[in-house]
């Protein structure tokens, strides 16, 4: 059982407490109206599958019921570091996947 640190409540939890809702730092379009339907698409639907170090948005569900973002690595599944939504994130791959 992985145990994750919650950065608004400040302790570590059991993960049964926590979802995982999807890639982070994703950024919404500025004018909706103005993409294809293949651009929306791509914004709705397509996200990264990397094998190695992702980062993601996370929810404390039976917690604080927070939002937060979380470095994981999709193989070990091991969470490397969580992080405030806005902040930025400390560990990226070479190169920077942020």
């Amino acid at each position: 059982m992985l145990h994750i640190y919650c950065p608004h409540c400040g302790e570590l939890r059991e993960e049964e407490e926590f979802h995982c809702a999807g890639e982070a730092h994703i950024s919404r379009p500025e004018n909706p109206d103005a993409l294809t339907d293949e651009q929306w698409a791509q914004y709705l639907f397509f996200r990264k599958n990397p094998r190695g170090l992702h980062h993601e948005l996370w929810i404390h569900a039976t917690g604080c019921r927070k939002f937060f973002n979380a470095t994981r690595h999709t193989v070990t599944y091991e969470i490397k570091e969580t992080y405030k939504i806005g902040e930025q994130p400390q560990v990226v791959e070479q190169g920077g996947n942020a």
